[in-house]
C-alpha cells in the first residue's frame, strides 16, 4: 500500500491562492500592452519625452483605477449575492431543519454515497455545524472565507500598475533613438514570461499560452505606432 506523500498540498485555500496568482498575473499583462499600446502610439506622432512620459503616467493611472474599481464593483456584486444566499440558509435552517437535512442527505448522496451512508454523514455534518455543511456542499461557499472587495480592488491595482511601469520606463530611460526599440523588446520579453507563469498556473499548454500573450501584444503595438504615424504626419 503506497504511503501518502506529505509534500502534496491538500490546503482548501490551494485554489482560491491560485485563483488569486492567475489574476495578479492577467492584470500585470493587461497593464503591460495597454500602456505599452499607448506610449508606442504617442511614440508613433512624437519623440518628444515629456509627451510619452505623461502619456504613459496618464495610462497606468486610468487604467489602474479602471481595474481596481471594476473589481471592487464586481466582487462587492458577488459578495452581496453569497451574503444574501447565506442568510436564506440560516432561516431555512431555522424554519425547516428537517427538510433541511433531507437535502443535505440528497446532495451527499449525488456526489456518489449510498444513502445511508449519506444520511449518517448527512446527521453528523449538521450536528457539528449545519450551517456550515450547507454553505459549503449546497452553495460552494466558505462563510468564514468571502472575498473582500477592498482586497480584490487592492489587488487589482497593483497588479495593473507593475505591469504598466515596465512599458512606462523602457520608453522614458533609454535615448530618443533606441527607445522605441528597447521598449518593444522590454515588452515581448515580459509578455512571453507572463504567458508562460499563466499557462504553468492553469496546467495550460507553454508554447501557446506565450505565443498567443507575444503575439497579441505586437499587434497591439504595432496597431497603436500605425495610427500614431498617422496622425503625427496629418499634424505636421
Amino acid at each position: 500500500m503506497s504511503e501518502p506523500t506529505h509534500d502534496e498540498p491538500h490546503d482548501d485555500s490551494l485554489g482560491n491562492r491560485l485563483n488569486w496568482l492567475r489574476a495578479a498575473v492577467l492584470g500585470a499583462n493587461d497593464g503591460i500592452v495597454s500602456t505599452a499600446g499607448l506610449v508606442v502610439g504617442v511614440a508613433g506622432a512624437t519623440d518628444d519625452g515629456a509627451a510619452l512620459l505623461t502619456a504613459g503616467l496618464a495610462g497606468l493611472l486610468a487604467g489602474s483605477m479602471s481595474m481596481a474599481a471594476g473589481e471592487y464593483v464586481s466582487v462587492s456584486t458577488q459578495r452581496d449575492s453569497e451574503k444574501a444566499a447565506l442568510a436564506l440558509e440560516r432561516r431555512e435552517l431555522r424554519e425547516q431543519p428537517e427538510a433541511e437535512l433531507d437535502e443535505l442527505t440528497d446532495l451527499l448522496a449525488e456526489r456518489g454515497l449510498s444513502h445511508d451512508v449519506a444520511r449518517e454523514a448527512a446527521v453528523q455534518l449538521t450536528e457539528r455545524d449545519a450551517f456550515r455543511a450547507h454553505a459549503r456542499v449546497e452553495l460552494g461557499i466558505d462563510p468564514d472565507r468571502l472575498t473582500s472587495p477592498w482586497q480584490a480592488a487592492g489587488a487589482s491595482f497593483l497588479a495593473f500598475t507593475t505591469g504598466a511601469l515596465l512599458p512606462l520606463l523602457a520608453i522614458v530611460l533609454p535615448p530618443a533613438d533606441v527607445r522605441l526599440y528597447v521598449t518593444v523588446l522590454s515588452v515581448l520579453a515580459a509578455l512571453a514570461f507572463t504567458g508562460w507563469w499563466s499557462a504553468r498556473l492553469g496546467s495550460a499548454p507553454v508554447g501557446r499560452a506565450m505565443l498567443r500573450n507575444v503575439g497579441g501584444g505586437a499587434l497591439a503595438m504595432g496597431v497603436t505606432y500605425a495610427a500614431g504615424s498617422l496622425l503625427g504626419a496629418a499634424g505636421a
